[in-house]
């Protein structure tokens, strides 16, 4: 019960977050965020836990809530700005996994207790990192894509926003779940429990895509003093 009470509470956090960091920051905001998304979701995929009765990984609501980020960069900036933020979170995933393979190459001294610890951990971070970008970048270009596709068929009208935001995300999010679920834990997890991933993985994902849909009518309304971005 507690997991699932945390599932809602974080997905209230991280998409007021991402509010925040646009009302706050503007555009850069949303930069940052995708940076940290990137970062933090790689960490918390590598743990298991069940919602609802369900078995998932972790970071599913914070890897998703970047998903916000992208479609509202698209809404209010056009195709560019978001794939701009697709660039930043594949660089800062690429610079996570290589600085964290370099650390982890360093040769710890008598005294260090926390070698071990981090070698479990971010041992699993390359192919967890590299199934990320692949996923990402996969994902991110079909809903960025998809996003405007529909907004050409939609035009720029607010009553067809929820449409432009699932069915890009949706489509997205399903083809990401594929991508990275099976590079990641192919072979890692008994094959009942890597379907149960597979399937709940996509679940949880959609039901914050549903979620986000008032928060980017929210940004939609926000007025933001911009410094001069690309």
């Amino acid at each position: 019960m507690m997991n699932s009470v945390l599932f809602l509470v974080s997905i209230v956090f991280y998409l007021f977050a991402v509010i925040a960091a646009y009302k706050w920051f503007g555009r850069t905001g949303l930069y940052v965020f995708t940076a940290i998304s990137a970062i933090l979701a790689n960490i918390q995929v590598c743990k298991n836990i069940d919602i609802f009765g369900l078995s998932t990984t972790a970071g599913n609501v914070l890897y998703a809530a970047s998903f916000l980020v992208t479609d509202i960069l698209s809404e209010k900036y056009g195709k560019k700005a978001a794939k701009k933020a697709v660039y930043v979170g594949i660089f800062t995933t690429v610079i996570f996994l290589v600085g964290m393979q370099g650390l982890l190459s360093f040769t710890p001294n008598g005294s260090d207790i926390m070698d071990p610890s981090m070698q479990q951990l971010f041992g699993l971070v390359p192919r967890v990192a590299i199934a990320s970008i692949v996923g990402y970048m996969c994902s991110q270009t079909i809903d960025v894509t998809l996003y405007h596709f529909i907004w050409k068929k939609t035009g720029d009208n607010e009553k067809w926003l929820w449409a432009r935001n699932c069915g890009s995300t949706l489509t997205s999010q399903a083809v990401d779940t594929l991508v990275f679920t099976f590079i990641a834990f192919w072979g890692i997890y008994e094959n009942g429990i890597f379907v149960s991933i597979l399937l709940t993985t996509y679940l949880f994902k959609a039901i914050v895509a549903f979620c986000d849909t008032p928060f980017v009518y929210l940004a939609r309304k926000i007025a933001v003093r911009e410094d001069n971005q690309d």
